[in-house]
């Protein structure tokens, strides 16, 4: 029998939390409940949960003080779920440690998707989120092959210029979370990029006029806006081996 992974939801509004609770619960997680973040605080580290699923609008604390203190000496997932829409707030949490951010009011299928992406890359080896030396990334009809630095759409080959194919590399190492455009420009041309993210979105123009069969409604990668961008997660495991068993 496999060990439940334990998730901790951090939320005062106790019809939300005794929901979320439940929808958890039924996949076969293991959950802990805090109302304050004092609370949630001691049970990271009395507990060392899996993952913390985390409401900004507590009644002791803001939300952005946990990440921040969290991240202080723990590498655990924060999923942030709140009804603060706003950029600036979507921006202060991830660019605080969060991994990712939903808006509320939210969809279980929705959430729990993003919960498994969050702890496949907290399982992944550490290299492998620098950097993508080998293997395959298929996702529909794009495919990434790292070994020989090809990119195909639909079966078709893709010519990239080098920083679009480390741009598309780089979301694809972490398909399914938000990245920033500061966590990407620091990634790919370091430190000193600054805050200016205009060559970014002219060369994710060019990328979508690439791969996407319409560049207006991407498929491949998204723009979560204001903040980020975010590659659709890969195909199962299974699916993606079967297709290189054919090839």
């Amino acid at each position: 029998m496999s060990v439940k992974e334990k998730i901790l939801i951090v939320e005062d509004e106790k019809r939300i939390a005794r929901f979320t609770e439940t929808s958890l619960e039924s996949n076969g997680y293991s959950v802990i409940l805090a109302a304050t973040g004092r609370e949630a605080l001691s049970i990271l580290t009395a507990h060392c949960p899996d993952l913390m699923i985390l409401d900004l609008g507590l009644p002791d604390m803001d939300g952005q003080e946990i990440i921040r203190t969290a991240r202080e000496w723990s590498r655990i997932p924060i999923l942030v779920v709140s009804a603060r829409a706003q950029e600036k707030d979507k921006v202060e949490a991830l660019d605080a440690g969060a991994d990712d951010y939903i808006t509320k009011p939210f969809g279980t299928g929705e959430l729990l998707a993003r919960i498994r992406t969050a702890l496949r890359h907290v399982r992944m080896p550490s290299d492998s989120l620098s950097v993508a030396n080998e293997g395959l990334f298929q996702a529909g009809g794009l495919t990434i092959d790292y070994n020989q630095r090809i990119v195909l759409a639909e079966g078709r080959n893709v010519h990239l210029t080098q920083i679009e194919y480390r741009i598309l590399s780089l979301l694809s190492i972490y398909a399914g979370k938000v990245l920033t455009y500061d966590f990407i420009m620091k990634s790919l041309w370091g430190p000193g990029s600054g805050g200016n993210n205009q060559i970014l979105r002219v060369h994710m123009t060019n990328i979508r006029h690439k791969i996407e069969k319409n560049p207006a409604e991407p498929q491949y990668v998204f723009t979560e806006i204001g903040v980020g961008y975010r590659m659709i997660e890969p195909d199962p495991e299974e699916r993606t081996q079967e297709k290189l068993a054919e090839n």
